[in-house]
Parts: C-alpha cells; sequence; structure tokens
C-alpha cells in the first residue's frame, strides 16, 4: 500500500476488459502515475482504481477467474476510492435490474442501477450535462449502451441526471464517499474534468 501525502498518486485501471488505454491516457495527462491491473498484487500496489466501460459481465467473469474479484470487493469496502465508467458503474452497484443469472458485482455504491439501459430502452446519444462538482460548464456526456441509477441511498450524492428526451430525469452520475460513477464515458470526448474530479477526490484520500 502507498504512503499517504503524496500530490502524485497511482491510481490503476482494470485491465481485463474495455476502454483501458483511453482512461490511462487521462489520468497520465492529469499527473496520475496510472497502471493497468490484472492480478491482486497489482491492485494492492495503487490508491485508488478506474473500472471502465466494456461489458460488464464479461468484466465480472474474467474477474473471478483471474482471483481479484474478492481482494477487489475487499479493497473498496476498506475505502479505496473508485471511479467506475458505464459497465464500471454496473459493477459498483450493490444491486442490478436486468442482471444476467449469476452476475455478481463488487459493491460499494448504495444504488440500484439498470443495465444497458439506454441501450435497449433509449437509443445511445449524447447530451451535455451539468455534473455537480465539475466546473467550467456542461460536460459532453457519450452513452453508449449505458445504465442508470433507478434508486439512490440516503448517503448518496447524484451528481447529474439527464436533462431531455425520454430518459430525462434518470440519474447518470453519483458519488459516495470516496466512489465515484457515471453512466457516460468521458473518457472518449477529451474532456478531463470528471477524471480531474476523481483525482482530487484520490488525493483528498491521501491527505
Amino acid at each position: 500500500m502507498t504512503s499517504s501525502g503524496r500530490t502524485r498518486p497511482t491510481v490503476g485501471v482494470l485491465a481485463l476488459q474495455g476502454d483501458v488505454r483511453e482512461h490511462v491516457r487521462a489520468l497520465t495527462e492529469l499527473g496520475a502515475d496510472a497502471v493497468p491491473v490484472r492480478r491482486p498484487g497489482e491492485l494492492e500496489a495503487v490508491d485508488a482504481l478506474v473500472l471502465p466501460g466494456g461489458e460488464s459481465t464479461t468484466i465480472d467473469k474474467l474477474a473471478r477467474a483471474f482471483d481479484l474479484a474478492e481482494p477487489l470487493r475487499r479493497r473498496i469496502a476498506d475505502g479505496m476510492p473508485a471511479y467506475g465508467s458505464c459497465a464500471g458503474m454496473i459493477l459498483l452497484a450493490d444491486r442490478l435490474v436486468d442482471a444476467i443469472d449469476g452476475q455478481q458485482t463488487f459493491g460499494g455504491l448504495d444504488v440500484l442501477v439498470r443495465r444497458n439501459a439506454f441501450g435497449r430502452q433509449v437509443e445511445s446519444f449524447e447530451e451535455d450535462l451539468d455534473v455537480a462538482g465539475v466546473d467550467g460548464g456542461p460536460v459532453r456526456a457519450v452513452f453508449i449502451r449505458a445504465p442508470w441509477v433507478e434508486e439512490a441511498g440516503p448517503d448518496v450524492e447524484v451528481l447529474a441526471s439527464v436533462r431531455t428526451g425520454p430518459a430525462a430525469g434518470r440519474v447518470v452520475a453519483v458519488r459516495q464517499g470516496g466512489l465515484l460513477a457515471t453512466s457516460f464515458h468521458p473518457e472518449v470526448t477529451g474532456d478531463l474534468r470528471v477524471h480531474a474530479l476523481f483525482v482530487d477526490m484520490v488525493r483528498e484520500r491521501l491527505g
């Protein structure tokens, strides 16, 4: 485990499947030491973790195959900061709607998340969102077969909701302590502000 007080945190990106390189690039640009994580030993060496977009069921199965699932649950429960985008939101949720048989999550976020909500019920789309804690104007949000939050517990802060269209009012960004999750993919737009919010959360955690 790394020591507190450093301004250059080591942030892992779960590298089992999904858009890993884009997250590594964004974190590196923000001054973090970004490293891929595929094994328990690599997980133990990081201060925080990004769970990327991809296919949540595949990531779940691979995490179990690589003996990462239980170490991930333990570190998240112990307070490791984590950010999940799209599939990562699903993996951080305590409860799921429309999960496949046997699907598991790492948990930590007191939310009920619907898988593939924007893929099955609303077509994938883009929208400008006001995200609490992110300054500088709206964030361009890209939704690709994305989930949304159907219920959030009392300790969960809602950061953003869809403003227009058939999904208006649906919650798409949340925070609970050191955990952050978005339905959308900030890593594909070149806008680093959501990642910057997370890196700031990690630095706060390190003291």
